[in-house]
């Protein structure tokens, strides 16, 4: 049975504050209560992104997430973070939980939703993903006419990853960080390393733009990307 309090997952896009949409601009400034993912210290990404843009007093939220490789961490922390939620709904209050990009994009909301949309109103605010930030930034298409676009996660086995690139035209590697060393190899063994550029927080002041083959960091962000295109774009020309 519903309860009276609102559940918003509010994507705030990747992090330019101007790449919010209007309708979360709004709601974050609606709502009693703003929750968002953040680190065990530390504010966190999303809060970043949308702190110059309040203009009301809401009540602040962390939803601290252990940085981990075992999913069983994770769960614990979004149980405990469903829970606190609660509180501020039973009590009918509007909760907004921003996470960077889209909430239903790799998006930390998605495992709240499933813990609490069974008995709370929910509505989603689709936001500006990664991908397409990372695109827009390479002044790149992602994927014209009948191309086909494959999202990667970088933590994909080596084997798979090597499998998926090989059978697509375009791909977006996700989650980079510590994944370097393996997705340098497989994009040499394939021979698409000039096909590929890295983008690091993208949008943001501190963007910043390598080509692959000219990336000499060994480590980088977990929240980077690798943009994986084989055909030349016929965009130009007009066909689409």
């Amino acid at each position: 049975m519903e309860k009276s309090g609102i559940l918003y997952g509010i994507g705030v896009g990747p992090g330019d504050p101007e790449l919010l949409t209007l309708k979360a601009h709004r709601l974050i400034n609606e709502c009693d209560v703003l929750a968002y993912p953040a680190p065990e210290t530390g504010d966190g990404l999303a809060l970043q992104i949308v702190r110059p843009l309040l203009s009301n007093d809401p009540d602040l939220f962390p939803l601290r997430m252990p940085i981990a490789v075992s999913p069983f961490p994770a769960q614990q922390a979004y149980d405990q973070a469903a829970k606190i939620l609660e509180i501020p709904l039973e009590s009918g209050k509007s909760v907004a939980v921003i996470c960077e990009g889209d909430p239903f994009f790799y998006g930390s909301f998605m495992y709240l939703f499933e813990r609490l949309a069974a008995s709370y109103k929910t509505e989603i605010v689709p936001g500006v993903s990664s991908p397409m930030a990372c695109a827009a930034v390479l002044k790149t298409a992602l994927v014209s006419r009948n191309e086909i676009l494959t999202i990667l996660p970088g933590p994909l086995e080596e084997k798979e990853l090597e499998r998926r690139l090989s059978d697509t035209d375009a791909a977006a590697i996700m989650k980079v960080g510590r994944h370097l060393p393996k997705i340098r190899r497989v994009l040499r063994h394939l021979r698409l390393e000039h096909c590929a550029q890295y983008v690091e927080h993208a949008t943001m002041h501190n963007q910043q733009i390598i080509p692959i083959e000219n990336l000499e960091a060994q480590k980088v962000p977990y929240f980077s990307m690798i943009l994986v295109r084989k055909k030349i774009s016929q965009v130009g020309a007009g066909v689409i």
